[in-house]
């Protein structure tokens, strides 16, 4: 598949494509759109059934870095960057140095962080090559519960708009995924008084949600179907396709996985059955807020910007009522109206 064929190009202004036969390191970096400041997105590690579906994955992740950090309200265009390959069994002493190398070549055009299969420990390896790594243990170090706690604010709006009120005690939440973000949402979200469900491929993390929080533990393909008020998903994205929106109780969606809808048409979908969509790429940004405030914003300063996702929420929530228009038209359409008074003040 040639990659200006894809689906889901989007008028991208790079693609670039990693080989490394020393080390097996076959990966791909997208940049999106640069109007707002250089492509900043996290590095994914992902065992891919095959490569058109990477290819897949790091378009459609980089176009939503480009909404998210316009949303966000920080200087950088959207980016992201995929290593195909199981992050259990591919990493190996090489590979990450030799993805550092190749994203120092970019000269500072993309900037990179933790995501999914990769680690802190990674981001630290691929500072040794280049100064374009964020989030490393010298910097702001993980994301994961920046990004958790601006998932909590979402909810929180989510919850305002359905039943006009923000407390979470009672609310039954079911969360897909425990990794770094779904745990800390768990965590936060259970201090609130808010009952959980949740599902993830490792016991050991299902048995300490259980331990902890005294959640509900069901089978992976339940989760859907859990009679629960939030369902949010947390671990890959396409958690919302055309086998799993019918079997929905919840009537809000609002996680952390990133892309969690796997065609754009499910959006619609979602609202015909009365189900309230919180866009991904504006409840998960947290977590890039953190990365890209790194060294210009102290601590305060950050939490104060992560907080503000709540704000943004409500101004979509609210447009999407009064206007009509879905959730994730009016955000972005608001990211788009960003962009292009930078690009105008240009």
């Amino acid at each position: 598949m040639s990659v200006f064929d894809a689906a889901d190009f989007d008028d991208y202004e790079a693609v670039h494509f990693v080989s490394d036969a020393d080390t097996g390191l076959r990966a791909i970096i997208a940049m999106h759109d640069s109007t707002l400041g250089p492509a900043l997105g996290g590095l994914r590690m992902f065992d891919y059934a095959n490569p058109d579906d990477a290819v897949t994955d790091v378009l459609r992740l980089s176009r939503g870095m480009t909404f998210k950090n316009a949303l966000a309200g920080i200087p950088y265009g959207g980016g992201k960057a995929v290593i195909l390959g199981n992050p259990k069994t591919k990493k190996n002493a090489a590979l990450m140095p030799a993805l550092g190398r190749a994203i120092d070549r970019l000269d500072g055009a993309y900037i990179t962080a933790e995501d999914v299969g990769t680690t802190l420990a990674d981001m630290d390896i691929l500072r040794t090559q280049t100064k374009y790594a964020r989030g490393t243990s010298t910097g702001v170090g993980d994301p994961s519960p920046y990004t958790a706690r601006g998932v909590a604010h979402a909810i929180r709006c989510a919850v305002r708009e359905k039943h006009q009120t923000t407390n979470l005690s009672g609310i039954r939440v079911a969360i897909q995924g425990l990794g770094n973000v779904g745990r800390h949402l768990a965590e936060m979200l259970n201090a609130e008084g808010a009952e959980l469900v949740v599902t993830d491929i490792d016991p050991a993390r299902l048995e300490a949600a259980a331990d902890d929080f005294g959640a509900d533990v069901v089978d992976s393909d339940a989760i859907y179907s859990a009679n629960v008020d939030v369902f949010a998903p947390c671990a890959m994205g396409a958690a919302i396709n055309d086998t799993t929106l019918p079997q929905l109780q919840a009537k809000i969606v609002c996680g952390a996985a990133n892309n969690q809808l796997a065609m754009p048409g499910h959006g619609a979908a979602l609202a015909d059955k009365g189900i309230l969509y919180v866009p991904d790429f504006v409840a998960n940004a947290g977590g890039v807020i953190n990365i890209g405030l790194e060294g210009n914003a102290n601590k305060d300063e950050i939490m104060q910007r992560v907080d503000a996702i709540a704000s943004t929420v409500t101004e979509i929530l609210t447009r999407s009522r009064t206007t009509g228009q879905l959730p994730t038209e009016v955000a972005e359409s608001l990211a788009r109206e960003r962009i292009a008074a930078a690009a105008m003040a240009a």
